[in-house]
């Protein structure tokens, strides 16, 4: 499993002051909690349910379209040792074959229950209202960009700026969404804080410790229905052809103390074993957990779907998180926000800056989708060859320039 760095705030005096505010209480947060946090988003290693049949890599593996590629740059690799030559798997077909491809992207509204240490039930935050605003987002619907002579969505665009210099003119890469059945997650008293509205019903939002959270969300053998990706996967709402979206309401992961929060959103994949149906071949679903963000509690750059859209963009461009192959790592870069990282998460690089969002308006409504740094900003390339000379895309001012190469964990 790989290990991912993850910048936390430590604001130790607030948790006390919740705790004397509210008595026994000690889940309920103060108002404005989240106003001094950090917003981040996570790559996680896939949730893997194996037996001794399945095959080892990408070659093989039962899951969505996808393909390979490489480039040329100089850079270190994890453990230090310098290379040139880096390897990459995206979601789709390769451009140069031009095309449609479009993927199934099923997503599931996950209601959250949280309970009291006797195992009733304290509260149920649900998802309803935030599921219609989501499909209806450039995520999954057509909107103008200028990387396509068509409207199309935001992800398809960021593609297509990608590989601008190489794809034939009519390639793209869509998402099909379709709503699914509600699931349920179970929080145990304990593992979770929230916020009440300012009329006393739930919530405003909930927290939910990173560990805990990820128990409850993957299946623990593949034929359990208890979790929401268990519950999805054996009722067949979701399958290993999907990019399976788990959509919450302002839900996000703390490390170990509310004052280390606050995880957005993430993308893997659950890895079960194969069956006769499929050959026996290791099944790789696809997913991402994303909270749909009410305006106000983060700021500007991350409201409504920008958790989400971080995420879609990262699987299109990182499908399988660097697994097996080692395909998607990258020389070690530094991003303008600080992150340092060596994988191909183009969403990390642009997380949390002034400009991070880009507004799309649909039907009146308008979205905050994320910005993303595009591959010729990972290969070190300069001139870029994407559209324009750009790094980053939709808005191609937000990354200007190159990271300095970096050594492991960015040191000299």
């Amino acid at each position: 499993m790989r290990k991912f760095s993850v910048a936390l705030s430590l604001l130790g005096l607030v948790l006390v002051a919740a705790i004397g505010m509210f008595g026994q209480d000690s889940h309920r947060l103060p108002e404005n909690f989240l106003a001094n946090m950090h917003a981040k988003f996570m790559t996680v290693a896939p949730h893997v349910n194996r037996n001794g049949t399945e095959t080892n890599g990408t070659p093989g593996v039962d899951s969505l379209t996808n393909w390979n590629g490489y480039y040329e740059a100089p850079g270190f690799d994890e453990n230090g040792k310098y290379r040139h030559t880096w390897y990459y798997n995206m979601v789709g077909n390769p451009p140069q074959r031009g095309g449609t491809t479009t993927i199934n992207a099923p997503v599931v509204p996950v209601a959250v229950t949280l309970l009291n240490p006797d195992g009733s039930v304290l509260y149920t935050y649900e998802p309803t209202p935030f599921v219609a605003p989501a499909l209806g987002s450039p995520l999954f619907q057509n909107a103008t960009f200028s990387s396509s002579p068509t409207p199309t969505q935001i992800t398809d665009a960021i593609m297509r700026a990608e590989f601008w210099n190489v794809m034939a003119p009519d390639w793209h890469t869509m998402l099909a969404a379709s709503q699914k059945t509600t699931r349920t997650m179970s929080v145990p008293s304990g593992y979770y804080y929230y916020q009440l509205k300012k009329n006393g019903q739930c919530c405003e939002y909930v927290l939910i410790d990173f560990n805990e959270f990820g128990n409850l969300l993957f299946p623990s053998t593949p034929t359990d229905t208890t979790t929401p990706i268990g519950a999805a996967e054996n009722a067949g709402d979701i399958t290993t052809k999907d990019i399976s979206t788990f959509l919450f309401p302002n839900t996000y992961l703390y490390f170990g103390s509310p004052n280390n929060c606050c995880v957005l959103g993430y993308h893997t994949y659950d890895e079960e074993p194969g069956d006769a149906s499929n050959g026996n071949k290791q099944k790789r679903y696809v997913v991402d957990y994303a909270a749909y963000i009410s305006p106000g509690l983060f700021g500007a750059s991350f409201v409504d779907v920008t958790g989400l859209g971080h995420e879609i963009a990262e699987s299109f461009n990182d499908p399988f998180v660097v697994s097996d192959n080692k395909h998607n790592l990258t020389p070690w870069w530094l991003s303008p926000n600080g992150n340092c990282q060596d994988d191909l998460e183009v969403g990390d690089v642009v997380e949390g800056l002034k400009n991070a969002a880009y507004p799309v308006t649909i039907n009146g409504k308008t979205y905050h989708p994320q910005n993303v740094a595009l591959l010729q900003w990972f290969e070190f390339q300069s001139p870029s060859t994407a559209i324009d000379g750009a790094y980053s895309y939709p808005d191609e001012s937000v990354i200007p320039s190159l990271s300095p190469i970096e050594d492991v964990n960015c040191t000299e």
